[in-house]
């Protein structure tokens, strides 16, 4: 449903867009934090940003403003790149209101609000004209402050700071407005005020706004397209599709229940209820029967069959960040999650146990194994030995022989499996695949092939309880 939408709303979106974010990887040294992210927005879009704390929102602000550059992919603000533009240029385009402002100095609102006209201050002569004086009028004027030009910026109220933010934002006169997180420390009739404020500039000047928030009930309220954001897009789309109860508990961690309360207007994300029965409760109707192993990209396309074929399925533990993970928050049932970088912890593994306890098949996809997740491989292991039946997916480029053949011997399984050149653990993870073949694992080297399987076995079940 997310993804449909997705795909409609870039069509409706090509030649309108006044941002582009290009497949962008961000991060320190070797450790992405954000990773192959792409975003359309059109002009006069108000977009509501969402996600836990630590899930890179600010991140993907500070690289669509132009203050980090990705490491890899592009940011292009109407059809330019950034550094086409310029920093003067992009600056005059673009404005940032900051979670938090700290200013050393004894500065008036007036004042404050005039740094806004920065960028088109020529240079070395430093004189606003006429031009500019408007402007700034007309940024107190709309955000109400007025009747604050005199007063000193440190001594305002946070509401009033916030206000003064946006003025300054304003007097730049951008096209694109940034907002992080523009409610945070506030009383709620600040909050509300800012983002009444926030849909005027919108509605009114045609301001594109892009805000990240941290209430989902906000959100709703105020934005009609929401991304839901950790690490990447998990999802793109209004609040009725992104605002879903096992979504949002997936991406927080915590369980919520959704739905629009008696006499309101909007979607209301409430915790859940302690007797179970409340109506909004969202509830998996589907039991789970597969279980994946995948990582690094190895799991997308059995992870997008299996939706498909609307086989229910868990998979993980996935680092948070990996580039299976986030695909994964929208197609599964079920995402054991680990921190990013981090080895499968205790907590995890158990997760991965409880799984694997209550499913019918293991699939493991055909990921690297090294000394963080061959842990994994031990667990699927003792599953086998249990009885699981096991799939392993090959590498497309392993073998040209095609299925699994009875006939074949433990040398050319192995050699199908693709294993030896994907085992970073000084040969642990071959003996484990061997370990697996023994206890009859099977190798695909398709996911047409794994769905055949699947199949297969599922009406094998049917007809044992028949």
């Amino acid at each position: 449903m997310v993804e449909q939408h997705i795909a409609v709303a870039g069509k409706q979106q090509e030649g309108h867009n006044l941002l582009e974010v290009q497949n962008i990887t961000f991060g320190y040294g070797d450790k992405p934090l954000l990773y192959d992210v792409s975003l359309r927005v059109r002009k006069g879009e108000m977009i509501g940003l969402l996600g836990p704390n630590g899930s890179g929102k600010t991140t993907l602000l500070r690289l669509i403003s132009g203050l980090l550059a990705p490491q890899h992919g592009t940011v292009l603000l109407e059809g330019r790149t950034l550094r086409q533009w310029g920093r003067r240029s992009a600056a005059q385009r673009i404005a940032v209101v900051p979670q938090e402002l700290h200013i050393p100095f004894a500065f008036t609102v007036e004042h404050m609000v005039s740094l806004g006209r920065t960028p088109f201050v020529k240079p070395f002569l430093g004189s606003r004209t006429q031009h500019d004086q408007v402007v700034i009028a007309d940024a107190l004027n709309a955000t109400g402050i007025v009747a604050l030009a005199e007063r000193i910026f440190n001594e305002l109220s946070g509401g009033e700071r916030q206000r003064v933010m946006i003025a300054m934002a304003l007097a730049q006169e951008p096209s694109l407005l940034l907002l992080d997180e523009p409610t945070s420390h506030l009383d709620i009739k600040y909050q509300i005020e800012t983002l009444e404020l926030v849909q005027h500039l919108n509605r009114e000047r045609g301001v594109t706004i892009i805000a990240a928030m941290h209430d989902l009930n906000l959100a709703s309220r105020y934005f009609n397209r929401l991304l839901l954001f950790q690490r990447g897009i998990v999802a793109d789309a209004g609040p009725a599709e992104v605002l879903e109860p096992t979504l949002l508990s997936r991406v927080y961690g915590v369980d919520v229940r959704v739905g629009i309360l008696r006499g309101a207007k909007y979607l209301s994300v409430l915790p859940p209820d302690e007797n179970g029965d409340d109506e909004n409760i969202h509830k998996v109707q589907q039991e789970t029967h597969i279980h994946l192993i995948g990582g690094g990209g190895s799991g997308e396309v059995m992870m997008r069959a299996l939706a498909d074929e609307q086989i229910p399925f868990s998979i993980g533990a996935l680092n948070i960040g990996d580039s299976d993970y986030t695909l994964a928050l929208r197609l599964a049932e079920y995402v054991i999650i680990e921190q990013p970088y981090a080895p499968i912890s205790p907590t995890s593994l158990e997760q991965v146990r409880t799984s694997l306890a209550q499913v019918s098949l293991l699939i493991i996809c055909p990921t690297p194994i090294g000394f963080g997740n061959v842990a994994l491989l031990r667990e699927a292991v003792v599953a086998a030995q249990q009885g699981l039946p096991v799939v392993l997916l090959a590498t497309n480029d392993t073998t040209e022989h095609g299925a699994y053949d009875v006939r074949a011997t433990d040398a050319t399984l192995m050699s199908r499996t693709g294993m030896v050149a994907r085992d970073y653990t000084g040969g642990e993870g071959v003996k484990l695949v061997e370990e697996l073949l023994q206890h009859d694992a099977i190798v695909v080297v398709s996911v047409k092939e794994a769905i055949a399987y699947i199949k297969q076995l599922s009406t094998q079940r049917k007809e044992s309880l028949s």
